[in-house]
C-alpha cells in the first residue's frame, strides 16, 4: 500500500517578517541563484502571490516560474518583487573565509 503524501509548503513557516528576512538574507549570503529565487518565491507565496503579482504588474504564472528553484528571474523582476514585498537589497564587503 503506497504512502500518501502532500506537497510541502515552506511558505507556511515564513509567515512573519523576521523569518522572511532571515530566509532572504541567508539565500543572498550563499549567492546561489536558485536559492535566492526560491526564497523570494516562498516569501511572495507567504504574503499572497496574487497580491504580489498585482503589485509588480507581472502575472502569477510568470512569478511562479521565475521564483522557483529552477527559475532565473531578471534583475528587473527581482527588484519589482522586492519592492512589492517592501524589501531592499543591500551590499556589504564580503568577509574572506579562513583557510
Amino acid at each position: 500500500m503506497p504512502i500518501k503524501t502532500r506537497p510541502y509548503d515552506a511558505a507556511k513557516h515564513f509567515a512573519d517578517d523576521e523569518a522572511q528576512i532571515d530566509l532572504i538574507s541567508d539565500a543572498l549570503a550563499t549567492g546561489h541563484v536558485g536559492y535566492i529565487a526560491a526564497a523570494l518565491g516562498t516569501i511572495a507565496k507567504a504574503r499572497g502571490m496574487t497580491a504580489v503579482a498585482g503589485d509588480t504588474g507581472l502575472s502569477r504564472q510568470s512569478l511562479h516560474k521565475a521564483l522557483s528553484a529552477d527559475g532565473n528571474p531578471t534583475l528587473d523582476t527581482v527588484m519589482k518583487v522586492l519592492d512589492a514585498l517592501g524589501l531592499q537589497l543591500e551590499a556589504k564587503v564580503r568577509v574572506a573565509e579562513a583557510a
